[in-house]
């Protein structure tokens, strides 16, 4: 498992907003695939990649949702960054939307990992 994969740091820059990978990611992640997912256990948000040899994996933990939610407040446009590798996050935008309306009011998620997402993503919830 690619556990190290994560963001360690958000910046906004022009109309992007950057996810910052740990210098330890395994590196390339492969190809974008447009979808997003949960991992409850590790509290994170997950952005899969497809890879020669797999899925790989980018997590997003709570230190990165402020970040997340700066991202879908002003529509920027989500990208991974790795030293000088830049990769667009195709699709993360409306998956994560998605994700964050489903997981309002919705212990399937765990109530932690539910209560966390409203808690930090009320401003986005308040929008709709």
């Amino acid at each position: 498992m690619d556990s190290k994969n994560k963001i360690i740091k958000t910046v906004q820059q022009d109309n992007e907003m950057q996810f910052i990978l740990a210098p330890e990611t395994e590196w390339p992640l492969g190809s974008p695939t447009g979808k997003m997912l949960t991992d409850t256990d590790r509290q994170s948000f997950v952005y899969v990649f497809d890879h020669e040899s797999g899925y790989r994996y980018a997590y997003f933990q709570q230190d990165s949702w402020n970040g997340l939610v700066e991202m879908l407040l002003n529509k920027y446009d989500p990208v991974i960054v790795w030293n000088d590798e830049k990769i667009h996050l195709d699709g993360a935008f409306e998956e994560l939307e998605a994700l964050v309306m489903n997981i309002e009011g919705n212990d399937n998620y765990g109530e932690t990992f539910s209560a966390a997402v409203e808690e930090v993503f009320r401003p986005v919830l308040e929008q709709v």
